[in-house]
């Protein structure tokens, strides 16, 4: 089919007028300017605002996405910026998907990362389905990453700033999602520059602090929500070192994790003890010397394979990895085992590689993420 236009900013043969593009808002500085200068570009501008739990008790949050104030934030916005805005309810799909799984995952030992898993199967799954229903061309979000157009089609590509980069969250994207979303400010340089266009276009939400936590914890205390959501789940039991002699008693298994120092009262030892292990049947846990907690071989299951070719058809491939979203990518091999379990090695080993977290694959000689994998099973 010949095109009569140019392709527009979103990859469209067609003039923005004529693209509707569905934006997931989430009351934030970044999604709202990715709304405001999709709009002001003149596209077809659908903003939609997931409600991902109570709303009463959110109201009264400070700096967390998705709750009461956030939606009237972007309710604003959409106004001021003259297109329509819908609130989508997703409060139980939001539990049974996201929330359930952190819980027990917590309790199991794991070190859980929920906000992947929100990506995965809220946001990236049914939000886009929404999309769809309603007839839009893509979906725009306000993530930091990249979408490139390669030779076989879009890649994922890290943001151009480092430190908002969002890619270790975002690993599980499929290709066929990647397809269909958009990531406006993966190319900007610094939180600065998206804060600028805010003022620009005049949001209320130009200087709103950023979101810190995730999202349903409030203050960053994990324990707290758990023992919400799983009454019972803080009994105590002993703190033990690695050869079994009891060191002391904790206080829950949920009030620990992986690599934790402080806290533990159990002074006065030659030696500072670290958790290295976390024993669910047994509810206790177990103390060593920093040393136990460096590993090498990470195993990974739910590999998600975004690179070119099929995941068994490259081999054994020499990659970068983040095993930790905070630290910057290091060299790895990658073995597949099957079409989604596969083992990484690290050149160097790393200290504190927990079960529940992702390991995110990189190209080591560009900025493309390659997929990656669940850890799930300690050293």
């Amino acid at each position: 089919m010949p095109l009569d236009h140019a392709l527009n900013s979103l990859g469209f043969a067609k003039p923005p007028a004529q693209t509707r593009v569905v934006v997931a808002m989430s009351g934030g500085v970044d999604s709202s300017v990715v709304a405001a200068q999709l709009a002001s570009e003149g596209y077809d501008v659908v903003g939609v605002t997931l409600q991902l739990y109570d709303h009463g008790a959110a109201l009264a949050r400070k700096g967390a996405c998705c709750a009461g104030r956030d939606i009237h934030d972007a309710a604003r916005i959409a106004e001021k910026m003259g297109f329509p805005h819908y609130v989508l309810d997703y409060e139980n799909m939001f539990r049974e998907a996201v929330i359930d799984e952190f819980a027990d995952s917590y309790l199991a030992g794991a070190t859980p990362v929920p906000c992947i898993r929100c990506n995965e199967r809220v946001k990236f799954k049914d939000l886009l389905a929404t999309a769809r229903d309603l007839d839009a061309d893509c979906m725009a979000t306000g993530h930091y990453i990249q979408r490139k157009t390669g030779t076989l089609g879009p890649e994922l590509h890290a943001a151009a700033d480092a430190n908002r980069d969002q890619s270790y969250f975002l690993f599980s994207t499929t290709a066929e999602q990647l397809d269909y979303l958009r990531f406006p400010l993966g190319h900007l340089e610094t939180k600065a520059q998206t804060r600028a266009l805010a003022a620009q276009y005049g949001l209320s939400v130009a200087d709103k602090p950023d979101s810190q936590d995730i999202c349903f914890v409030p203050d960053g205390n994990y324990a707290a929500v758990i023992e919400k959501l799983r009454p019972g789940a803080a009994a105590p039991g002993e703190i033990v070192d690695v050869d079994g002699t009891v060191l002391g008693t904790h206080r829950g298994l949920i009030h620990y994790t992986i690599g934790q120092r402080r806290g533990l009262g159990i002074g006065g030892l030659e030696t500072p003890l670290y958790v290295v292990k976390l024993d669910v049947d047994t509810r206790r846990v177990i103390v060593g010397p920093k040393a136990m907690l460096a590993t090498r071989r990470v195993p990974l299951r739910e590999v998600n394979w975004l690179g070119d070719g099929g995941f068994l058809a490259g081999g054994t491939r020499q990659i970068a990895v983040k095993v930790r979203s905070t630290k910057p990518p290091v060299e790895a091999t990658l073995r597949p085992i099957s079409d989604t379990e596969a083992e990484v090695e690290l050149f160097a080993a790393e200290e504190g590689v927990s079960p529940g977290q992702a390991c995110v694959f990189y190209d080591p000689a560009s900025t493309r993420v390659l997929g990656g994998g669940w850890i799930w099973r300690g050293h």
